[in-house]
């Protein structure tokens, strides 16, 4: 009898232990599959895979404003994308004046189309920088208009237009002396009111870019880098060649250069004086060569 008790005992202990260890089992698999669930449910539009930087829980916009459109930076390539504005000659013969004013000197005079720098208003005349100096022209309506020019802002490229502007109207002399040699050594007699296209590009990136451009545009125009017609930018140097130089060979048809400002405008000086000018159709059948030095 007391051998029967013992096998009875046995086989109770030995079921009370199978239903301890499938209990432990049945909540280890439980445990395990939940945490199993919870590791393979990707975060909304993370792929499945928290990025290694992801940022802490705390930047996480609470439940209520989950529904708000995030704020966007500003656009860098807009932000750079800003404008100038000129004064533009509707008639020609446009007199540039000394002051606001027709009973004031004439400082020279615009054709059609050419432009000015704008520096503001006063009355009814716009005031603008010319042979160096203030000037004012006529804001009639019949006489100018202003023109806005769209373009990326390059601080370099604007200084040296800026240097470019306040020449407008120094008269063109052929052969003028240059402010330097080709090397930065300043030449004597050098008269910074007198210029050719050439020494006038050499004056300007200077001043406005610490740029040393060699003395004539058959030089210039091995400076730098060749620009594509296609992706001519303002502050590009635009290089042609002219009547006289038409049959030439090689870089002897070079015989004349200017500044691109961009909307087919270029600033340069040719025959009368420095100026703001739309590029005609004959200087574009002219037209050799592009090269950005700045």
């Amino acid at each position: 009898m007391k051998k029967i008790n013992i096998q009875i005992t046995s086989v109770l202990l030995s079921i009370a232990l199978t239903v301890t260890f499938g209990f432990l089992t049945y909540f280890i698999l439980s445990a395990a599959l939940k945490d199993e669930t919870q590791l393979s449910d990707p975060l909304p539009d993370d792929g499945g895979e928290t990025p290694p930087n992801a940022a802490p829980d705390e930047d996480i916009p609470p439940s209520g404003d989950q529904n708000t459109a995030p704020e966007e930076d500003p656009d860098e390539d807009e932000e750079k994308k800003r404008g100038s504005e000129y004064i533009r000659a509707k008639t020609n013969g446009l007199n540039v004046r000394t002051g606001p004013g027709t009973s004031y000197t004439s400082l020279g005079s615009l054709a059609q189309n050419d432009m000015l720098t704008y520096k503001g208003k006063t009355g009814n005349w716009y005031i603008t920088a010319f042979k160096n100096r203030t000037a004012y022209v006529s804001a009639d309506k019949s006489y100018t208009e202003l023109f806005a020019m769209e373009h990326e802002i390059d601080e370099t490229i604007e200084q040296v237009i800026a240097e470019g502007f306040r020449l407008l109207g120094s008269p063109y002399v052929y052969g003028a002396v240059r402010l330097h040699d080709g090397k930065g050594n300043f030449l004597k007699n050098f008269d910074k009111g007198k210029y050719d296209c050439s020494s006038l590009m050499q004056y300007i990136f200077y001043y406005g870019a610490d740029v040393v451009l060699d003395v004539t545009t058959r030089t210039q125009v091995v400076q730098g880098r060749h620009v594509a017609k296609k992706d001519l930018q303002r502050g590009d140097l635009m290089f042609f060649t002219n009547s006289a130089r038409y049959n030439k060979a090689g870089i002897e048809r070079i015989g004349h250069v200017a500044l691109y400002l961009g909307d087919n405008y270029i600033l340069h000086t040719a025959t009368d004086h420095a100026v703001i000018e739309p590029i005609s159709a004959q200087r574009w059948k002219y037209y050799i060569e592009s090269r950005r030095v700045a």
